[in-house]
């Protein structure tokens, strides 16, 4: 799992690339969480489009992120969802709890 992390003034961005899988979710939790709770970015954006495998350990670690999010009062915005990541959400029907967008330019504009 690679992660690298774009910040702006309006929002973080993750790109996160690889297998979202138990071996590999705690370092995008934690990754996410600290960036949601140290710098309270008012928007965090984790961009899926290049997670070719995502397991229910990576779920979690989104549903903590979105949690944190709320906690704190910003938005947690999934994007670029390839098909296997939406499949996933969709199967474990998570989908709707989840802002997503198919573009990172489209959750910009929100």
């Amino acid at each position: 799992m690679q992660i690298s992390t774009r910040r702006n003034d309006k929002a973080t961005i993750f790109d996160l690339s690889g297998d979202m899988d138990f071996a590999n979710s705690p370092v995008v939790r934690d990754s996410v969480l600290r960036e949601i709770r140290e710098n309270r970015s008012p928007r965090v954006l984790v961009n899926l489009s290049r997670v070719r495998y995502m397991d229910s350990s990576g779920v979690a670690s989104l549903v903590e992120g979105l949690k944190a999010s709320r906690d704190l009062g910003s938005r947690f915005i999934l994007v670029g969802l390839s098909t296997s990541t939406r499949d996933v959400l969709q199967l474990s029907r998570l989908i709707k709890v989840f802002e997503v967008y198919d573009s990172e330019e489209q959750a910009m504009a929100s």
